[in-house]
């Protein structure tokens, strides 16, 4: 299964779109990036059952005190998952993602928190399971990212979501790490897409349930359907929240634009989900471009 061609023509449009709005906006570009770090490290997070609140994430990447004593680790697990997702904004335009590059970015996520693990694959002994699914053995671990990193950097025929989607599946598969794996692998989307010259998504909590149910379906049928269009969806929002900003709209609640255009609020949030119409999330809240056609 792949991407569907209408999909691929949305996506192919809006990235046009994107690329030439984005000339002489760089700098706007950079703003949204960074406005979207505490949303990206909280969802990533709480996926993975972080306690920290939306609010709290952002208190700590300010260096702010948060209103209730929260664990030294997950203090580090925001910080570090922060620096990654910045170090990679910049390290992914000079090469391929690759398995020392793999290595340094959850060095960077799990330092400060278990140092004896950080940075290195799982070692003999070392087994892990997520749910039902017991990862490989150990000693098949370096083998194994080996082998999907060729897949992945051999394959010029796949459509450049389709392949993300896969890898990711197969290395959260592989499991190679003692922890971080999750964190690490969404990381992995982003040095991906931003190679592809499309921006970063973020992979919300929210939709874990269904996230969660693309491995389990993968395992079961080999089938990358699920994920394929959890990923799509995220870059095709993505796309939209920029592409509203880099035209110069004015930014309004999707619950506003529904009462101005005598809409159904639900309706449009139904829509939103699909990304039938270019809706975006800002901590939680849709929001849309006032100008938006009306479909």
């Amino acid at each position: 299964m792949s991407t569907p061609n209408p999909i691929k023509n949305r996506i192919g449009t809006l990235k046009a779109e994107y690329d030439k709005l984005l000339r002489g906006k760089e700098s706007l570009l950079n703003i949204l990036d960074e406005s979207e770090i505490s949303e990206s490290v909280f969802n990533s997070n709480a996926i993975e059952n972080s306690t920290l609140t939306l609010k709290e994430t952002e208190r700590i990447l300010l260096d702010l005190e948060v209103s209730r004593n929260v664990s030294v680790r997950e203090v580090f697990e925001a910080k570090n998952l922060a620096r990654v997702m910045e170090y990679v904004k910049g390290k992914a335009r000079e090469s391929e993602i690759s398995k020392e590059m793999i290595l340094l970015l959850h060095r960077m996520l799990i330092g400060n928190i278990n140092d004896k693990i950080a940075g290195r694959f799982r070692a003999v002994g070392e087994y892990v399971r997520v749910g039902t699914h017991v990862a490989p053995a150990p000693e098949h671990v370096e083998r194994m990212i080996d082998e999907i990193l060729l897949e992945y950097t051999s394959d010029h025929e796949s459509y450049f979501t389709d392949k993300i989607a896969k890898f990711h599946l197969d290395f959260e598969t592989v499991h190679p790490f003692c922890d971080g794996n999750g964190r690490i692998g969404r990381v992995i989307i982003n040095y991906q897409l931003l190679r592809f010259g499309f921006p970063a998504v973020i992979i919300r909590d929210k939709e874990k349930k269904v996230y969660y149910e693309s491995f389990g379906k993968y395992r079961g049928s080999k089938s990358a359907k699920i994920m394929e269009k959890v990923i799509d969806l995220a870059l095709t929002e993505s796309l939209h929240k920029r592409i509203a900003y880099l035209r110069g709209e004015n930014i309004v609640t999707l619950s506003d634009f529904a009462k101005k255009s005598n809409r159904s609020i639900n309706t449009l949030i139904n829509a939103a989900k699909r990304q039938t119409i270019p809706a975006f999330r800002e901590k939680g809240v849709w929001k849309i471009g006032e100008r938006a056609k009306q479909k």
